[in-house]
Order: structure tokens, then sequence, then C-alpha cells
């Protein structure tokens, strides 16, 4: 399986198997859903590119979380977010992949809609680092 595959998978069950997310989360979608409630959190795009040395197979993925909830202030989503970098600590390997190094590398907050459905969404770009084990 690609690395890209198997570790959006890592990524989507460790969001899932965070119980603190999940206490203020609806659930984790794999990509952006169609129809969901807010809040909900949301495993996106991710591109793979080659990355290793002599012995070490390797790929560097770009992975895109998100995060929307539909309130007024964006408190709750504060909170979602400071447990996204845990859960990626925590992601076990899959399928021969193993994440050897997770790395924000930017964040932006942003009101969604307006009127009655107004709320806020995070998106955060993620550098991971992974290995081919075995």
């Amino acid at each position: 399986m690609s690395a890209e595959v198997a570790i959006r998978a890592a990524v989507i069950a460790a969001l899932r198997e965070d119980a603190a997310l999940m206490a203020v989360a609806q659930g984790v979608h794999d990509g952006e859903p169609g129809r969901a409630a807010a809040p909900y959190a949301h495993v996106g795009e991710c591109l793979g590119s080659d990355w290793g040395g002599k012995d070490v197979a390797g790929r560097e993925l770009r992975l895109t979380i998100g995060l929307t909830v539909a309130e007024e202030v964006p408190a709750r989503l504060a909170g979602m977010m400071a447990r996204v970098e845990p859960a990626l600590g925590a992601a076990a390997g899959r399928d021969g992949w193993r994440i050897v190094s997770a790395r924000l590398l930017r964040s932006r907050v942003a009101r969604t809609g307006g009127g009655a459905g107004a709320g806020w969404r995070a998106v955060m770009d993620y550098r991971l680092r992974v290995v081919r084990e075995g």
C-alpha cells in the first residue's frame, strides 16, 4: 500500500482514538464531508514525495487537517487544534509505514459563511516524514 493511503488511515484512526478531541467533535471524516454537522474534523489532501537515505526507504507527506465549528466565537476550535499534534504523535504505523516526524508547516483560522450558518474553520498543514519498515 502507498505511504499516502496508509498514513492517512493511521492519522484518521489516531484522531478518532483521541478521547479529548472526540469529546468536542462529532466525528473525524476521511476527506471534506458533503454533509456533516459541526463540530467535526477531517483529513484532507495528502501530497507525497521521495525522502529517505542510503538504507532507508521513505516518503515526505504534506497532510491537511481541517476542523470546523458552528459557533459565534472560535473558542472550541482552539481546543480542537491543540489535540491534533498529540494525536499525530500517537499515530501507529500501518501497512509497513511508520511516522518518524510530524511538523506543523502552517495553520489558518477563518470565519465561514455568514448569517445563521456562520462558524469558524481551521486548516493545518503538516509535514510528515515516514519510513518503510521491514
